[in-house]
């Protein structure tokens, strides 16, 4: 039988500054070097960032005081536990998590999944460029110059070039990477939370916000942290070994996420209760260039680090967009991929640099990624509980007609009945940024208040309901389907002892 690596080594098939050659086919158990804390400082690396500085300041937008904002912050981020159990299939099957997907939905009712989550992780890059484009426009005005049309394109064609390279080369470059800027970036957070001290108030606005409004907060922060990322979260631990400690795995990656992240986004609504253009004008960084409460020398360092370090998180969605690519059925190499994602960001990321505040895409953003994601995770966790938390890796590889997970066309139904069910519920409770019709919105609409605004329970609603249709629907055929699984590898295991 085939050993784990010895630890801290790295097979030649991922090493740090080589283009890794794996994709969403199976990891050899004699490549899985991987180990909860590499994951969990991973994440850190993904967490401790400017982004979520940024959603603390926009969550001020909403109307709330501090200590609503403070509650949303620490309600929100709890939903990295999702993160943790969306992680905790691949070092069984040793793949990505569209590949496992296929288990639930089929080959080929998985692709379409595959490709809502390539679009999402598209949708990602695009922020984290509009970002990057919005902090240099800030240090070329710092400099004295006035940045206009030309320079925004410039920045655009640079950014995305740029930020190909960490997921061209792959999983272990990325894992470095990240873990590498945790400590410059807690530094800069620790100085800046010394500047913003004295002049934060403890109220955003003179009220607060309604219910109805806290609970569109609460979807929003839910979707930009924990659930947001439940679609990634095996393409990273694929390399652990199948015997790694679940309670390893969700812990560190919730130490790794949630604490850090809630201490960034309660920095960012601080700051947001002064510099109210961080969360409203369209580019987030403009506010830094005009401001009084940070010396303009540590603005240039904090935007310069700003930059690197959103090149970095966008390496992550850049990289699971490649393999979820591939998971689609597509026939490119992993690398190959991020050449496809660049283009497409670059048009995208033009069209909204010209067109859109960053305030507003992100709520329209946040919005549509809800429809989809809140549905899909709780199938995706309810599908691994009725098979007893296993898959035949090989089986998940296969996307032929004789493949166990094949079903009908290649389509498993009730997984589709209850995405489509799930999405249907999601956004009839959806409080959106853009208008919906009536027979779309009723749960919304029945809940709005004399002022007109409707709560959102969307989030709930996709999750709940799609995890109740799937499991009314799929309980007989995948508890059949688990006790063939089972003997596949009983047989498997024997063949090879």
């Amino acid at each position: 039988m085939a050993t784990t690596l010895v630890e801290g080594s790295l097979p030649e098939s991922d090493q740090v500054f080589k283009v890794e050659s794996h994709g969403v086919d199976y990891i050899p158990l004699n490549e899985r070097w991987a180990k909860p804390r590499d994951i969990g400082a991973m994440w850190a690396g993904a967490s401790v960032q400017i982004e979520y500085f940024i959603y603390g300041a926009v969550l001020m937008t909403f109307g709330f005081n501090f200590a609503q904002a403070l509650s949303l912050i620490i309600l929100g981020n709890l939903s990295y536990f999702l993160l943790g159990l969306c992680s905790l299939q691949a070092p069984q099957t040793g793949t990505t998590v569209f590949a496992i997907n296929r288990a639930s939905y089929g080959p080929n009712g998985s692709r379409l999944i595959s490709f809502f989550n390539w679009l999402t992780q598209i949708g990602f890059e695009v922020e984290g460029l509009i970002l990057i484009v919005g902090a240099a426009l800030v240090l070329e005005i710092k400099a004295g110059f006035t940045p206009g049309d030309p320079a925004k394109v410039i920045f655009v064609i640079g950014a995305v070039v740029i930020q190909a390279v960490l997921p061209f080369l792959g999983h272990a470059t990325i894992l470095k990477s990240l873990r590498a800027l945790v400590i410059p970036f807690i530094i800069l957070f620790a100085v800046m939370l010394g500047y913003a001290i004295p002049h934060a108030t403890t109220h955003g606005v003179a009220h607060g916000a309604d219910w109805q409004t806290y609970m569109e907060g609460l979807a929003f922060t839910i979707i930009l942290s924990g659930l947001g990322w439940t679609e990634c979260g095996n393409d990273y631990t694929r390399y652990c070994a199948p015997e790694t400690s679940k309670r390893g795995i969700v812990g560190w990656v919730f130490l790794g996420t949630a604490v850090p992240e809630i201490l960034i986004m309660t920095l960012g609504a601080a700051v947001g209760t002064f510099l109210v253009k961080v969360g409203t004008q369209s580019n987030a960084f403009i506010a830094f260039a005009h401001q009084s409460f940070i010396p303009p020398w540590f603005v240039d360092v904090f935007l310069i680090f700003c930059i690197v370090q959103l090149f970095a998180i966008n390496s992550l969605d850049m990289y699971s967009s490649g393999v979820t690519l591939q998971a689609m059925g597509v026939k490119v190499k992993r690398s190959q991929a991020v050449i496809i994602d660049c283009v497409i960001a670059l048009g995208v990321t033009m069209y909204a640099i010209f067109n859109t505040s960053f305030n507003t895409y992100l709520k329209d953003f946040v919005d549509v990624v809800i429809v989809w994601i809140a549905p899909w995770a709780a199938i995706f966790l309810v599908d691994w509980w009725m098979r007893r938390s296993r898959y035949v890796p090989a089986e998940l590889q296969r996307t032929d007609k004789g493949g166990l997970y094949y079903r009908t066309g290649g389509i498993y139904w009730p997984a589709i009945i209850a995405q489509v069910v799930g999405m249907f519920a999601a956004i009839s409770a959806l409080s959106a940024t853009f208008s919906l019709p009536h027979w779309l919105n009723e749960v919304t609409r029945h809940t709005a208040d004399k002022f007109g605004y409707g709560s959102d329970f969307s989030v709930f609603m996709g999750m709940g309901v799609g995890a109740l249709v799937y499991l009314v629907l799929a309980w007989r055929g995948v508890r059949a389907q688990s006790a063939e699984q089972d003997r596949m590898l009983s047989s498997s295991s024997a063949s090879t002892d």
